[in-house]
């Protein structure tokens, strides 16, 4: 049974605690490899909450656990951040971690500090009420999930074998409950041509037009992706991000070209079938395909390498996880959950993509706030996710 009214009277009584939480938060800068103060704090904030077993683990990760059952539950939260960008977009200074009205402004307060400020709030509930039910709960506080999503989980499965049963994410889902999302990948395409002079560039092989017909024929390809066959993810795209040529001078026909490519992938489609497409769309003039390696390293010096693919996953609308979802919302809000997927990656694709654990997600923010300027946060979406999470163990265990 879930102490639904004892969790939600304590994650309001804490809610001030949980803004204060996310003020800190914001002001500490924690671009993606350089995390280490906000690791920090967050390990400070967690001893707070009266935490008992919180530590860092060796990629720079904080990991915290409440309750001491044969069960995993995990409860994902990342606390690096994108750059702010241009300053002179920003109305506000990026890392003030104000409040205004019912906004917090400031990097990272939707993604996905706000996340973050509930977890720990969730830990203290769960701390206060003595937990100790099926499941152990780990609230792990990811980083580098910006540069890499979801190189940290796979760190944390394979190298620290934290394997867990099911799996939250707190990105943010302006309260909504997700439990899905397309992949993506990162490619290159290079292209080789012969060099000559600018003056007779008849003598030679422009690499440049190779690439240009290339980017263009992309873009028709990426209007032509299907969607999936039942329509929950969404059709997968396809962008041209960089465009690079270059040869022995500026005035001499490019004998070097490179596309850098952004590729959604929908329900069904893999690494090795959008290869194949692009293979076949650019024919003879393609020299080499690539899939980026990403090998750098942590706060703390760790360098853990993978190729930057990053599989799909969805969890079935009717698995036992969605459900006890479904479950402690109801029982919390009095009304059924928003049921849907996110637009953007996040950690779910090692946890889920590859790893295959069961995934959802429910954060405070929304989605349009993650990498803009001016990024704020409602604060009263943080003690209803703060809520969530304490009670979703208990709904857990009901189910079975």
């Amino acid at each position: 049974m879930i102490p639904n009214t004892e969790i939600r009277a304590k994650s309001e009584q804490y809610h001030d605690d949980t803004v204060r939480n996310l003020a800190r938060l914001v002001q500490t800068k924690s671009y993606s490899g350089e995390e280490q103060a906000a690791a920090e704090l967050v390990l400070e904030l967690c001893n707070k909450a009266g935490l008992e077993n919180a530590w860092i683990d060796g990629l720079g990760n904080v990991i915290a656990r409440v309750g001491n059952g044969p069960r995993v539950l995990a409860i994902d939260g990342h606390i690096d951040t994108v750059e702010v960008g241009d300053p002179a977009q920003w109305q506000r200074d990026p890392f003030c971690g104000t409040v205004e009205g019912e906004y917090l402004h400031g990097r990272g307060a939707s993604d996905q500090k706000g996340g973050v400020a509930s977890m720990i709030t969730a830990a203290r509930i769960l701390t206060e009420l003595g937990y100790d039910q099926e499941f152990s709960v780990y609230f792990t506080f990811t980083i580098m999930e910006e540069d890499c999503d979801g190189m940290c989980w796979r760190y944390l499965i394979e190298e620290e074998q934290l394997v867990p049963e099911f799996a939250v994410s707190t990105e943010p889902t302006s309260l909504g409950l997700y439990r899905g999302q397309r992949g993506r990948m990162e490619i290159e395409l290079a292209f080789a041509g012969i060099s000559a002079h600018g003056s007779a560039p008849e003598r030679g092989e422009n690499a440049g037009y190779k690439a240009a017909r290339a980017a263009l024929a992309i873009g028709e390809l990426n209007e032509r992706l299907p969607p999936d066959a039942d329509g929950f993810l969404g059709k997968g795209t396809l962008v041209v991000s960089q465009i690079h040529a270059r040869g022995p001078s500026q005035c001499a026909v490019p004998d070097q070209a490179r596309l850098y490519l952004d590729r959604r992938l929908t329900w069904g489609e893999t690494m090795d079938s959008a290869i194949a497409e692009l293979r076949e769309l650019c024919g003879s003039d393609l020299k080499r395909v690539t899939v980026p390696q990403y090998n750098k390293p942590s706060w703390k010096g760790t360098v853990f390498t993978q190729e930057l693919y990053f599989p799909t996953w969805k969890t079935p609308e009717n698995h036992a996880l969605v459900q006890a979802g479904v479950q402690a919302f109801e029982a919390l809000f009095k009304k059924p959950p928003r049921v849907d997927k996110w637009t953007f990656s996040t950690n779910g694709v090692a946890i889920a993509g590859y790893h295959e654990v069961p995934c959802i997600g429910l954060g405070p923010g929304d989605e349009d706030q993650a990498h803009a300027p001016n990024e704020c946060i409602r604060i009263s979406d943080l003690a209803p996710a703060a809520a969530f999470y304490a009670a979703l163990p208990y709904s857990l265990g009901a189910k079975g």
